[in-house]
Parts: C-alpha cells; structure tokens; sequence
C-alpha cells in the first residue's frame, strides 16, 4: 500500500512554505488581481520517493498559483520611549498580505 505524496517547498516573500496541490498559502504581497495566476519558485520538490533539490532540474519545474484574495496582517505595535526626556512615540503596522490558492506542481 504505496500513498502517492507530492508536495514542495516554495520560496514567497522571504519566507519557505510546505505546499501541495489544492493548498490555500498567505504570503506577502504579490502584484495581481484576483484571478490572475502566479508561479512560485520551487526549493525542494518531492514526487513520492523521488526528492529532487538540484538547481538544474529545479529550474525545469514550477509551481502555479491562483490569486484569491488580498489580507492584512496582524497589528504590530510600536512603542518607543526615551528616559528622563519625555519622549514617547506610538505606531502601528499591518503587513500586507496576499491568499493564494496552488493550482499545479510540475
């Protein structure tokens, strides 16, 4: 009883993300609009045994992505505060976020 696994570690906004075919990934803001496609770059693919991590065959394969949807990220609060002078200062952030639904791994 062999399962079928095929998945791949992608590369999006700085950050590495485990993904496989139908997966719903946020990463950092990417330009588009909802609909468009978009291809993510692969670090490591795995196709049941076969694990493949060389640039060469790397460079032949993708991942494809569908644009879902634009989010923002959680509050960050910034507070900075300097001793015996009286200086506060208060800000806030929110990163800029984007949905994106795999479509393919080839």
């Amino acid at each position: 009883m062999s399962i079928q696994v095929v998945y791949a570690i992608v590369k999006a906004g700085g950050r590495q993300e485990k993904v496989s075919v139908g997966d719903v990934v946020v990463v950092d803001k990417l330009a588009g609009e909802i609909g468009d496609e978009v291809t993510l770059a692969p670090v490591m693919l795995v196709d049941g045994d076969a694990v493949t991590t060389a640039a060469a065959d790397l460079a032949k394969s993708s991942v494809k992505a569908e644009i879902i949807g634009d989010e923002k990220g959680p509050k960050i609060n910034i507070l900075k505060f300097k001793n015996k002078t009286g200086f506060r200062k208060r800000q806030g952030h929110r990163a800029q976020l984007t949905a994106v639904k795999v479509t393919a791994i080839k």
